[in-house]
């Protein structure tokens, strides 16, 4: 099934309240929210009407034996049922629009989250957005869909007013007498529960943040024992969230109770001067029963009137952390013309300079002139910018300084899918989805057939693995390939890597988790993979550097040694001491 995209988005002016800016993804369903709207009222003007027949039928069939007392029965149960189904239509559609409405606002974040440079997650917790992309999203739904239905809803009291005038004024304005009072109450109520609306979602966010660690990082917390400390972080971002929803629940008992129990009020001023004017004549005891129905009628509006209150102030805060996201625009983007081209692999590094967002300097002014079909080893101590060049190259981040170039293309004049698709990199530490394993080495090119697939797998040297395991490709890995060993998720990235085929490839020390009898076997098939590719390859070991053309030592994010193997070890000490503090030997 192909992906729908959103018919709206999020309006981008920030100037505008939050459910303003919200109301082009509203529009865009509004056949679906208006029909649900329209029944919903067809519904409640058939509700209304019987009391009004109970009154008459009281009036006259049992007071006055005037008329037959079956006929006001039968159309009452008439109208019962014709409401049971307006209501169940109404009901269906507005379900309709408020799984609509999810689905564009999951969609609209997803989207810009796909959006986002490497460093907006370097420095924004997963959990944090986690929670955004689901709690906050459905807070914002539920208002969005079923804030309407509410109002209308809450309408029962302007047609039963109506109702009430046509048949008494004096009473129906004892009746209604109460409104002012739960308007006023329902102002005080949203804004004393709106600060502990956002408290809550940020503390949700904070507990998601502590769980998915926990999750990830199951295997850390049990290899160091540390079950009962992160136990006690939880509990106390547990505790954290249970006080603001103490807080909360202290708002809604102040008050819920008032907003609830102010129509039986009504009720009770119904009864007293009903039954006074009944007395003196001057109306009906049917209209004391159908005002008592209507006064009744109009409690679970204004129950549902208070839950929106609440549902509004909670919809605020989320939405508002939504558009915290939102607003957030990508540093990293297409530019306004970018240039479409069929690389070669012709890589310069010229005067780049990079800081990471956090501030932590990786690259000063580093120059590297990488010609096509080279392949390059890149070594350096740890912290030395040496994975830094890769991340550049695929445009995951933006030089502070200087430029990148690929066959006299400025990386940043590229277009963004047709530089990656034309730049593959294998992290060291590669990311396995919860997929077969034929689909991970595909995931690149989601068509490939079986025998491209079996191809690369070999190549990378997993086919032997693979077709031991108990359903060979088919296998499904568990969450982040962790069903298989840290070199044989490695042999799958490569192999994801070389069915794309790309013209510049990056491995950004690949194989180190490889046995090296293994990696031996991987390097005989890699030899003539890399031929006429440009590589860089990010290396501590001696067998991985010898697949290199050349070597470049890097320190302090600047090439200060350059030639083959035998030439550095011969004649730069600082390249002897980088592959004897990586323990790599001769």
């Amino acid at each position: 099934m192909s992906r729908r995209a959103p018919r709206a988005t999020i309006d981008p002016d920030v100037r505008k309240t939050w459910l303003r800016r919200a109301l082009p993804i509203v529009k865009a369903h509004r056949g679906l929210l208006i029909t649900s709207l329209v029944l919903s009222f067809a519904g409640l003007v058939v509700q209304v009407q019987i009391p009004n027949l109970v009154r008459i039928g009281i009036d006259k069939a049992i007071v006055d034996r005037a008329a037959d007392l079956p006929v006001y029965v039968w159309w009452i149960v008439g109208l019962a049922l014709l409401q049971g189904v307006i209501n169940f239509l109404a009901r269906l559609y507005l379900l309709r629009t408020a799984y609509e409405l999810e689905y564009d606002l999951r969609n609209i974040v997803y989207a810009h989250l796909a959006r986002m440079p490497f460093g907006f997650f370097d420095r924004v917790q997963s959990g944090e957005l986690m929670s955004r992309s689901s709690s906050d999203i459905r807070a914002v739904q539920m208002y969005l869909s079923f804030g309407p239905s509410i109002l209308v809803q809450c309408l029962i009291a302007v047609v039963a007013f109506g109702l009430m005038l046509s048949i008494n004024v004096p009473l129906a304005i004892v009746a209604m007498a109460t409104m002012p009072v739960i308007g006023f109450l329902g102002v005080g109520m949203r804004k004393a529960i709106f600060p502990v609306s956002w408290l809550i979602q940020a503390r949700l966010a904070r507990l998601a943040t502590v769980v998915d660690e926990n999750i990830q990082g199951v295997r850390i917390v049990k290899a160091f024992a540390a079950e009962g400390r992160q136990l006690r972080m939880l509990a106390e971002a547990a505790d954290s969230i249970r006080w603001a929803y103490l807080q909360d629940a202290r708002i809604r008992s102040r008050w819920n109770p008032v907003l609830d129990n102010l129509p039986r009020l009504g009720l009770a001023l119904v009864l007293l001067v009903g039954g006074l004017m009944v007395i003196d004549g001057s109306t009906t005891v049917g209209t004391i029963v159908a005002f008592n129905s209507y006064v009744l009628m109009l409690q679970p509006p204004f129950r549902m009137l208070g839950m929106m209150i609440m549902m509004g102030q909670r919809a605020s805060a989320s939405a508002r952390r939504i558009y915290e996201i939102l607003d957030t625009p990508s540093d990293v983007v297409d530019p306004a013309a970018p240039v479409d081209a069929v690389l070669r692999g012709d890589v310069r590094f010229e005067g780049v300079r990079f800081a990471y967002p956090n501030g932590t300097p990786a690259l000063d002014g580093l120059d590297l002139h990488v010609r096509p079909g080279e392949t390059v080893a890149v070594v350096g101590a740890t912290g030395s910018g040496k994975s830094t060049l890769g991340r550049l190259l695929a445009r995951y981040y933006d030089v502070t300084g200087g430029r990148v170039v690929i066959d006299g293309h400025d990386v940043r004049t590229l277009r963004l899918a047709g530089l990656r698709d034309q730049v593959g990199i294998v992290p060291d530490e590669p990311f396995l989805f919860s997929l077969s394993l034929h689909d991970n080495i595909a995931y690149g090119r989601p068509d490939a057939s079986r025998d491209d697939v079996i191809a690369a797998a070999t190549a990378a040297g997993a086919d032997d693995f693979v077709r031991d395991l108990p359903e060979g490709y088919d296998t499904v890995v568990g969450e982040r390939g962790y069903t298989l060993s840290g070199g044989q998720r490695q042999r799958i990235a490569i192999a994801r890597a070389l069915l794309v085929n790309p013209p510049v490839l990056v491995l950004d020390d690949a194989t180190s988790a490889i046995d090296v009898t293994v990696e031996q076997r991987i390097h005989r098939s890699l030899r003539e993979q890399l031929r006429g590719r440009t590589t860089l390859i990010v290396a501590h070991r001696l067998s991985t550097i010898g697949l290199a053309d050349r070597v470049v030592l890097v320190e302090g994010g600047r090439i200060v040694a350059d030639g083959t193997h035998e030439s550095l070890l011969a004649t730069e000490p600082r390249y002897a001491r980088v592959l004897a503090s990586s323990e790599v030997t001769a």
